[in-house]
């Protein structure tokens, strides 16, 4: 059954009414009568909404009336919110019911305050109550009925993980012998495109070559770029750069960029994507690509496009364009999507629809998934039918928005369209954060607690999961934890996101008037953000969103600046926000007039330069995300932090210079989020008021331990209940009670099904408890160990079967580590050991998955034992190794097989790296990088390298980086002219 999207915005209205502290406010105010009209005529009109959703794909005045509907429904929902707000401010201040001078000008103008708060209410409810009988009654002009329309049973819907490209086999095998077989060719790299309309799949085929094993074994550096319709060679050039590059360099110049994207990719064999390229400009493509032409012959580009001009331009006269889908694969992928089946023969009595259906998608795999997944939740042929002989299929805007998407929009519960219309405020590419989209969804007060009977967060992850499984979402590319838009998804948005909301950038040209209808608002950060771009918004004072955007990565190490005049002189002016982020501007303070914004649910400051948060931040009662990570620069948080009684997130990640929480925050029973845990002295933040905070989860950090006086305090926290992913917790420097912290950190278990990363620093006890290293810990993935000097020995943690990263650093009481044979570190790849100068008997017997090895100021018998024991590393780093001699480091060298690239830092008893090139290359066939620094005796890499050179020997075949610097008797040699150069 379709929905309207007002549909949603009336459920919200309706839980505000039946709440029963608002009707308590509303009796003691004198206008619960009022109310009662009102909830009982937005009765009577969502009774008409059914059918007014399905007519209003075809009458516009239909639309015309639900527009008007939905304005009004927003100004009701303000309304309501100014009196809980109310009702909530006095109950805080213990106010009686008495009318006082306190009256805020949010709920009517300043003019009437000579009006009381009773008066005012009264006067505002019979204004609404008049416009929304007014659109009652046009019900019967515009045709609208009641209709008694049970809703069919559906099919649980199911997260349907992305298959393998049906009917694209042929096109994926020729794109990868195109990949990986030499072609003669003028320059070192070669394009290779895939031209097709959107939606054809050419971004899911490049993604299946890109994540092919054949592919990742062939390219040593990859990287992919979402371009879009914006072609800007810096901002491309930059995070192709980022992909490669294993530091942070920022660049401002251009010149300077693509010269270090040069060095980067020098000698060797890349492979990129550029996907989704609109740009036309054949001088903006030579100046892009300039620094691939040093990488190494047989690098390839992936072009994505739906535009072939360009290509021409570069010298495709003939380009194969990806098909729509046969007939045949279109039905398989149709029904792959619908029923988890291959073909229709087990679904007989659904194939004629099947047949029309795939006709209608024109062999569009986007179309085809979509509607597949829409499918997926019908269980009738008339079903099936519906969608066959829906309407939406001829409508005339029909080729900017494809049907079949709008049919998938159209077949959405109300609430998923509101949260699908949400995202029209993200431009195209941009990388979606799960978390972080929730958080935003439940600010705007789009999912409903009450009738889930679950949390708003928990509710989100459901209301995505729906999202994603039906093809309105997809996974990014580059196969990190986001997610992605497809751009004619991000069209459908923007359609239907309509009068509501604005995406604005610099290119628009906007009215005082045509703002003020708005009521959702983002825009594209950029370096310098002022007054006069935001100037006609002082009539926009319906805006409840006002977000800055990117696109693509976020580099945190830009700097964008905003306004001052903007905080100062607009926000005042939009007293309806409720949600305000200003993050990554460099702003110093937060102007006081950010506590007059009453409905402000989420406040992002992070990666700001505030130092303090104003008092008045205690006003904003409704606030439930406050995010400060990153605020270098906070040091105190306000006194009246108490006051947020509904503050479910806070987020005080890398806020170094902030030394203590303010009181009463463990009184704030709602928090679910609080990342950074600071235990004060007698008058700070007790460990035992954890206890009251019974939905903590996530990440967390414990600072400060060694003020915890007691382990039954720590008890008291009750770590075990809560749902911890990662954990870290911290003991101060200084000296400290071995038996007290070991009994604290005893009692500090976590919740063994939840946790996925544990940190322990500056822990002075002389053992670990038993339940680190426990088996039970299944999920946990990262361990480090930091500073915990007076340790002897290490936990089991061999035992964690998930176990793969290991830190270990600054342990040094440590000097034995023996495991027994059933602790084999089954999945560990990382292992770092750090500053451990005392560890000397190391009898690991096996790491099998170990990839990455560090070492760093040990014992050589740690790197012997280590190397032996890992004999699949493919990555080494070893530096300031006490005791590595030429002879121990050739004994080693037939135990690095595996290892792909090598480090070796101040290593300064090494003279030679091995014999003789010939032995190096028996031994070390896969070493393909080789970097050495500050061996300040290191002569040559091969003792015989005099005899090898006039031999005309090779450095080792598979070597394709070599880096040798700061060793100063090589240096000398190669200025003496005793030793050749090739080596530097």
């Amino acid at each position: 059954m379709a929905e309207t999207a007002a549909s949603a915005l009336f459920s919200v209205i309706f839980e505000k009414l039946t709440d029963e502290a608002f009707k308590k406010f509303a009796r003691s105010q004198k206008i619960d009568s009022e109310l009662n009209k009102l909830q009982s005529t937005l009765s009577h009109i969502q009774d008409l909404l059914t059918d007014a959703s399905e007519k209003e794909i075809t009458k516009k005045a239909v639309k015309q009336w639900l527009n008007r509907l939905q304005h009004l429904a927003y100004d009701i929902d303000d309304f309501l919110d100014d009196v809980a707000t109310e009702a909530m401010r006095r109950e805080l201040s213990q106010e009686s019911g008495a009318i006082t001078s306190k009256v805020r000008d949010l709920i009517v103008p300043t003019c009437c305050t000579k009006f009381s708060l009773s008066q005012r209410l009264h006067h505002k409810l019979d204004s609404i109550n008049t416009k929304l009988q007014h659109l009652e009654k046009q019900k019967a002009d515009l045709g609208l009925i009641v209709k008694d329309e049970k809703q069919k049973v559906r099919r649980n819907e199911t997260s349907l993980l992305e298959s393998d490209v049906v009917g694209r086999e042929g096109e994926r095998e020729k794109l990868i012998n195109k990949l990986l077989l030499d072609e003669p060719s003028k320059q070192n790299f070669i394009i290779v495109p895939i031209v097709g309309m959107g939606g054809v799949g050419k971004t899911t085929l490049a993604r299946i070559l890109y994540n092919d094993t054949r592919v990742k074994d062939h390219f040593e550096l990859m990287a992919w770029v979402c371009v879009s319709d914006e072609f800007d060679i810096f901002k491309i050039s930059e995070t192709i750069y980022q992909s490669v590059a294993t530091d942070d360099k920022q660049f401002k110049d251009i010149n300077l960029l693509q010269t270090a994207l040069r060095e980067q990719l020098e000698d060797k064999r890349f492979l990129l994507v550029l996907d989704d390229v609109w740009n036309e400009n054949y001088d903006d493509w030579e100046n892009l690509v300039r620094p691939f032409h040093s990488g190494a012959t047989g690098s390839r580009v992936i072009m994505t496009t739906r535009k072939h001009q360009l290509l021409k331009k570069i010298g495709f006269n003939h380009l194969d364009h990806l098909e729509n889908l046969s007939h045949e694969d279109a039905l398989s992928l149709l029904a792959l999507h619908a029923l988890d089946v291959d073909n229709f023969d087990s679904h007989e009595t659904l194939k004629p629809q099947a047949e029309g259906i795939v006709k209608k998608c024109g062999g569009l795999p986007l179309a085809l998934k979509a509607i597949g997944r829409l499918l997926r939740t019908k269980t009738e042929v008339e079903e099936w039918d519906d969608v066959l002989k829906s309407k939406i299929w001829d409508l005339e805007n029909a080729d900017a928005i494809v049907p079949a998407l709008r049919l998938s929009y159209n077949d959405l519960s109300a609430d998923l369209k509101r949260l699908f219309a949400y995202c029209s405020l993200f431009p195209k590419d941009f990388l979606f954060d799960k978390e972080e989209l929730i958080l935003l969804w439940i600010a705007e007060g789009y999912l409903n607690e009450s009738t889930a009977n679950k949390s708003p967060e928990r509710l989100g992850h459901e209301y995505f999961d729906k999202l994603l499984s039906r093809s309105f979402f997809q996974r990014a590319p580059n196969g990190k934890s986001f997610f992605v838009m497809h751009d004619l998804m991000n069209d459908l948005a923007t359609f239907v996101a309509g009068e509501y909301f604005v995406r604005f950038d610099n290119q628009m040209e906007m009215t005082k008037e045509a703002l003020a209808k708005y009521r959702h608002m983002s825009f594209i950060r950029e370096e310098y953000v002022a007054f006069q771009k935001f100037g006609a918004f002082e009539k926009a004072r319906s805006l409840r969103t006002l977000l800055p955007v990117y696109v693509g990565v976020d580099q945190r190490w830009k700097d964008f600046y905003l306004s001052s005049k903007i905080l100062v002189d607009l926000l005042p002016q939009l007293p309806l926000l409720r949600v305000l982020s200003l993050r990554r501007f460099k702003i110093c303070e937060v102007p006081n007039s950010i506590g007059t914004l009453k409905h402000l649910r989420y406040l992002n400051l992070s990666d700001t330069n505030i130092k303090e948060l104003p008092e008045n931040v205690g006003s904003l009662y409704n606030l439930q995300t406050l995010i400060v990570s990153g605020c270098e620069s906070l040091t105190n948080l306000p006194k009246s932090f108490f006051k947020l009684k509904r503050l479910r997130h806070f987020d005080i990640r890398n806020t170094p210079l902030l030394k203590k929480l303010p009181l009463g925050i463990g009184e704030l029973k709602s928090l679910q989020t609080l990342t950074r845990i600071i235990i004060g002295g007698n008058s700070g933040f007790a460990i035992t008021e954890l206890k009251g905070l019974k939905d903590l989860h996530g990440e967390i950090s414990i600072e400060g331990l060694n003020k915890v006086q007691s382990s039954i305090h720590a008890r008291e926290a009750n770590l075990y209940l809560k749902e911890i992913s990662k954990l870290e917790l911290k003991w101060d420097d200084g000296s400290g009670s071995e038996t007290l912290e070991t009994e604290v950190l005893n009692e500090l278990k976590p919740c063994s099904d939840k946790l996925k990363s544990l940190k322990i620093k500056s822990y002075k006890g002389i053992e670990f408890p038993n339940w680190i290293g426990d088996p039970s810990f299944n999920r946990l993935v990262h361990v480090s160990l930091r500073g915990c000097r007076k340790c002897t020995s290490l936990p089991p943690l061999g035992r964690l079967p998930s176990l793969k990263i290991l830190r270990l650093e600054n342990m040094s009481s440590w000097e034995v580590w023996s495991t027994n044979s059933e602790a084999m570190f089954p999945c560990l790849r990382e292992l770092q050991i750090i500053n451990c100068p005392n560890l000397i008997d190391v009898s690991v017997e096996a790491l099998p998955s170990l990839r990455v090895l560090t070492i760093y100021k040990c014992c050589e018998s740690v790197l012997r034992s280590l190397v032996r024991a890992a004999s699949s590393t493919t990555k080494l780093k070893i530096t300031s190794i006490f005791g590595l001699t030429d002879e121990v480091w050739r004994g080693l060298i037939e135990n690095l097989g595996a290892v792909e690239e090598l480090r070796i830092q101040c290593c300064g008893e090494i003279r030679y790296m091995w014999e003789s090139e010939e032995e190096a290359s028996k031994v070390l066939v896969n070493l393909k990088k080789l970097k050495v620094f500050g061996c300040k005796n290191l002569a040559s890499l091969s003792e015989k390298e005099e005899e090898e050179n006039n031999n005309g020997g090779n450095l080792l075949s598979s070597l394709r980086i070599l880096d040798v610097q700061a060793c100063e008797k090589q240096q000398q040699q190669v200025e003496e002219g005793r030793i050749s150069s090739h080596l530097l």
